[in-house]
This record gives structure tokens, C-alpha cells and sequence, in this order.
């Protein structure tokens, strides 16, 4: 079956960091891309970011290029999403997926003061 598993989440001041990870199984993890999807309250997704099979080339959208790196380990099947200069406006809650068919439980990020 599988299995997505994200992490990381908190609390976290205006202009801070957090690092989410995303552990997967029940699948070639090495042959999928893979994706951050966030979704703020009251609100819908919101695809983030995507990162192809072997991680050398990713995409980002607007509201997080040159603050947001995603990155992988095939061998430790794990997906990241490193955030920096965090805004309110990127509370949400934060979900990895391979297909938009399999999701995780999601991670809680707040962005508050």
C-alpha cells in the first residue's frame, strides 16, 4: 500500500525556517516525481512545488521561488521541502503526493508573530 508520511511542521516567527520530509513506501518511490501541495484555511490547493525522478530539475511556483528548495533521497525514499523567509501567507497545511491520487496526512505550518 502506500504510504505517505509528512513532518516537520510548526510554529514559526515571520522570516524563519522549517524543513518538512515526506517518507514514502508501497511504491517505486525512484520512479515517480513528486510534489508539495499546501492548502491554506477555508481555501483549496495550491500546487508549491515538483521535483523530477532523479531531482535535477525542479519547479517552483511564484508565490515561493528564492524562498522554498525542494530536494529528494532515492535512497532513503524521502521527499524535503526547505523553507525559508517565512510569511504568514504560507500557513497552511503542507501535503507530498506522487500522483494527486495517494495522499499524506499533512504537516501543520504556521507563520504567526
Amino acid at each position: 500500500q502506500v504510504q505517505l508520511v509528512e513532518s516537520g511542521g510548526g510554529l514559526v516567527q515571520p522570516g524563519g525556517s522549517l524543513r518538512l520530509s515526506c517518507a514514502a513506501s508501497g511504491f517505486t518511490f525512484s520512479s515517480y516525481w513528486m510534489y508539495w501541495v499546501r492548502q491554506a484555511p477555508g481555501k483549496g490547493l495550491e500546487w508549491v512545488s515538483v521535483i523530477n525522478i532523479n531531482g535535477g530539475s525542479t519547479y517552483y511556483a511564484e508565490s515561493v521561488k528564492g524562498r522554498f528548495t525542494i530536494s529528494r533521497d532515492n535512497a532513503k525514499n524521502t521527499l524535503y521541502l526547505q523553507m525559508n523567509s517565512l510569511k504568514p501567507d504560507d500557513t497552511a497545511l503542507y501535503y507530498c503526493t506522487n500522483s494527486y491520487n495517494y495522499w499524506g496526512q499533512g504537516t501543520q505550518v504556521t507563520v504567526s508573530s
